[in-house]
């Protein structure tokens, strides 16, 4: 029950963000966000986030965004509709660069519901009016079914080893986070029946076993997953935060600094809640001349209405090697 309430309320406030299409100065609607540096002439750096279609932001300086349309005209791609009729918009997307293509995982589904779908649109150009900006569907990646799977489809983030293997990494609530295998030829899992890896997931004792938004990162000799804990959409009582764990290998084991496996529930604090900022969390990470930033949303205590917010902080590292998060440089 507290798992469809969760998911209700987010249903409010997503489709508050997505109508209302709000912007002003740096600050944007924009929940689940991730970011790319433009390739291929693309000039700035580029957020997709939650919304009918995905919404896609522009800025060339991380300060000031600017709406620059959307990935589908339709709210959903014809085929997802088919599949989950109930659904009005795409979830969580994934964007990446990788050997000439912007490859843009996405999730579908509907409230409260482990049917759930995860499917993958690639391009050439982001720039809007450019010719070569044309998105691809290539339909299905991964589908999750009640009583068929353990785990829930959405909220995908593509990791590229060094070595050239790919792996998507996925999964919210249920039994936490997952990872599989892709063909690099398809961007999709080469296997009918792929194998899916447990990678993170919530302690037992905590109720409704809150986890999503992973996030892989590679740092010195160091792989960082990054998801978010508990609850992001129940207004001024949204608990929403990041957390951390490292690995040597890209698939784990991740330890926290306590050294207790994510597995078992463990994860380091990178970012929680303040007096200003409610729920901050479902982040990425934006490598750039200029540094490293942890991108994310998060709600202004006193402006809940406004929805989920983009925000862009500079991402350090301690003398450990455990990532640090700094102040939003986006505000107006």
């Amino acid at each position: 029950m507290i798992r469809i309430y969760h998911k209700l309320v987010i249903a409010c406030i997503y489709l508050l963000g997505s109508a209302s299409g709000w912007c002003q100065g740096g600050l944007a609607v924009a929940g689940d966000p991730t970011a790319v540096v433009g390739h291929n002439g693309d000039a700035g750096n580029f957020v997709f986030a939650t919304g009918k279609g995905i919404k896609i932001l522009h800025s060339a300086d991380l300060v000031h965004w600017t709406n620059a349309g959307r990935v589908f005209a339709s709210d959903v791609p014809s085929w997802a509709k088919a599949v989950l009729p109930k659904s009005e918009g795409i979830w969580a997307p994934d964007i990446t660069f990788h050997d000439g293509l912007y490859y843009l995982y996405y999730s579908v589904s509907t409230f409260g519901s482990q049917h759930s779908l995860i499917g993958l649109a690639v391009n050439r150009r982001l720039e809007p009016g450019h010719p070569d900006n044309h998105w691809i569907d290539r339909g299905l990646v991964i589908e999750s079914r009640p009583g068929q799977c353990d785990f829930n489809a959405i909220d995908p983030a593509l990791y590229v080893d060094d070595g050239g293997h790919w792996f998507l990494f996925f999964g919210s609530f249920w039994s936490g986070i997952k990872a599989v295998a892709l063909d690099p030829k398809t961007g999709k899992p080469a296997a009918l029946n792929p194998a899916i890896i447990p990678i993170a997931k919530r302690a037992p004792k905590i109720p409704d076993l809150p986890i999503e938004g992973a996030y892989l990162i590679k740092h010195d000799a160091w792989y960082y997953l990054f998801v978010s804990w508990d609850f992001c959409c129940k207004g001024a009582a949204s608990d929403y935060k990041v957390v951390v764990g490292r690995s040597r290998a890209a698939l784990g084991p991740f330890l926290d600094r306590a050294g207790k496996p994510m597995l078992d529930g463990g994860g380091t604090l990178v970012l929680e809640g303040d007096r200003r900022w409610v729920g901050p969390g479902h982040n990425g990470v934006l490598f750039t001349a200029r540094g490293d930033f942890l991108v994310h949303h998060a709600m202004l205590r006193d402006r809940l209405n406004l929805g989920r917010l983009l925000l862009v902080r500079p991402l350090t590292w301690s003398a450990a090697g455990w990532p640090v998060c700094g102040a939003p440089i986006n505000l107006p």
